[in-house]
């Protein structure tokens, strides 16, 4: 059966999560029910990561077998005409061998995190990055956010509920930017590792959040870190500011 990588973008408010469940609209569900409008003995996707509800993605990656041989731009084509209702885009489609798992064959996987710092409401991104009403220090969050990088034990910033076999990870990547906007400014958290505990990192912007306002020092950060106590997090930041932005593989299946 040929194999398929598909690229995915979706906005997560409709939705309780990436991966498929009992009674609940997710996404995983609704590519499944337009893969079956395609062949209708498909037995599914496989997606490189499970996002929490409200989450989005810029470009989730799952695979999936079909029976028949389809043209990458035909597969896309007809999945987006069976999705058209949904907030859900099959970016691109391309053939993988048979070995390629979407989830087990990545190295690294990339989320993006957009606060947005403004008084007034946002009538345009609301539900799509977390507004808060006090700008942030940067700097300080910068320097709160090196004592996270590396190899740690992050039972701090694990959900009590994460199904992680050990809370020790490495993390490769926690970059944080600022973009002046009218009547405000935008931050945008950039977080890179092979993979991650359940809400690890809406815990690392949400204590850094509170960093960046003052309310903790950098070092706090790393006296969170050191407790190994999920007490000692900060506020876990809500979901709609996050974003599943890439997946990286040894060869990218959708290179052209």
């Amino acid at each position: 059966m040929p194999r398929y990588a598909l690229k995915i973008e979706y906005n997560g408010k409709p939705f309780r999560g990436w991966q498929k469940q009992c009674d609940v609209p997710s996404v995983q569900q609704a590519i499944e029910e337009a893969l079956l409008k395609l062949e209708s003995t498909n037995e599914g996707i496989q997606g490189a990561g499970r996002t929490d509800a409200g989450v989005h993605a810029y470009a989730q990656v799952a695979h999936v077998d079909m029976v028949q041989n389809w043209s990458p731009f035909r597969l896309s084509e007809a999945l987006n005409y069976h999705l058209r209702e949904a907030p859900i885009a099959i970016l691109q489609a391309a053939p993988v061998a048979d070995d390629f798992h979407a989830r087990f064959s990545a190295l690294e996987r990339e989320y993006t995190f957009h606060v947005l710092y403004r008084r007034a409401p946002s009538a345009h991104e609301a539900g799509l990055v977390w507004q808060v009403k006090h700008p942030l220090n940067v700097a300080a969050m910068r320097e709160a956010a090196n004592y996270l990088i590396g190899k740690h034990d992050f039972t701090t910033f694990r959900s009590t509920i994460c199904q992680a076999k050990s809370p020790v990870k490495t993390l490769d990547t926690l970059d944080i930017q600022e973009h002046d906007v009218d009547y405000g400014a935008k931050y945008r958290f950039t977080i890179r590792a092979r993979s991650f505990l359940h809400n690890q990192v809406r815990s690392f912007v949400g204590t850094l959040e509170r960093v960046g306002t003052g309310r903790w020092d950098p070092v706090d950060v790393k006296a969170a870190l050191d407790a190994k106590d999920r007490a000692a997090c900060g506020p876990v930041s809500p979901p709609h500011g996050l974003y599943l932005a890439g997946v990286t593989y040894p060869r990218d299946p959708f290179a052209k």
